[in-house]
């Protein structure tokens, strides 16, 4: 579950690590499609099902930013989200040992409660630095299928390596995320899924698919479909 974070309003330097920091990932001119959108600010949990959660939420991902440093306030994440015109942020952080940047207080609550003193060693060892992450992200325009999909390419043995067979295809793209409320969870397609055809047409990247979709736009499509090993075919109204 992500959690909204909440600051005050404040005004900072152009020196922003989020922005100073900030990798796009989508090579289209992807942003929100309000005019002048209020980025959502959520503590994220854990990033590979966040992810998974925000593209089956209708989200599409525009960039991230990467870096390590002192306390810096989350808010700062949220001015470069403006900037770009992103719908929501996630963000992460840990200290790099692996405590919260609250841990400090923590660590001088406890002592206070036990009656215990503290060294300024001991309070300069959760101060440190931390290692920050967030994601930015903008919401789609409703899909024709509402797949996120990607290749598979067979993994090659190097030599003298043993490299196990594995029953999914590698034909077709793999279905990473379904989102809700798409023709394609109507027609029952599910995350791990993989999509060989639709309509009789090999399905060979994420760059055919699309052109297949709207090719079809429309009308109703037959999906040849793979799950753990066995065939499957459904039909779906684009």
């Amino acid at each position: 579950m992500l959690v909204a974070l909440a600051f005050s309003p404040a005004t900072w330097a152009e020196d922003n690590p989020y922005s100073n920091h900030y990798q796009a990932q989508n090579q289209g001119d992807l942003h929100s499609l309000q005019a002048n959108p209020e980025p959502q600010l959520f503590s994220g949990t854990r990033r590979d099902e966040d992810n998974i959660r925000m593209l089956e939420n209708g989200y599409d991902l525009m960039g991230f930013s990467s870096f390590e440093a002192g306390e810096v306030d989350a808010e700062q994440a949220r001015n470069h989200g403006r900037a770009i015109q992103a719908d929501s942020i996630l963000v992460y952080m840990k200290k790099a040992g692996g405590a919260s940047p609250s841990s400090r207080m923590e660590v001088i609550k406890e002592a206070v409660k036990k009656g215990q003193s503290l060294t300024e060693k001991d309070v300069a060892a959760t101060a440190g630095s931390y290692r920050y992450y967030a994601t930015y992200w903008a919401k789609l325009p409703p899909p024709l299928l509402g797949i996120h999909v990607i290749k598979l390419v067979p993994k090659q043995a190097t030599q003298g390596e043993n490299v196990p067979t594995s029953t999914a295809s590698s034909e077709g793209v793999r279905v990473i995320a379904v989102i809700h409320g798409s023709a394609a969870e109507k027609g029952g397609v599910v995350r791990g899924d993989q999509l060989l055809s639709l309509n009789n047409e090999k399905v060979d990247d994420a760059a055919q698919l699309s052109n297949l979709v709207r090719k079809y736009r429309g009308k109703a499509v037959k999906l040849q479909l793979e799950r753990q090993g066995e065939p499957l075919a459904t039909d779906v109204q684009l």
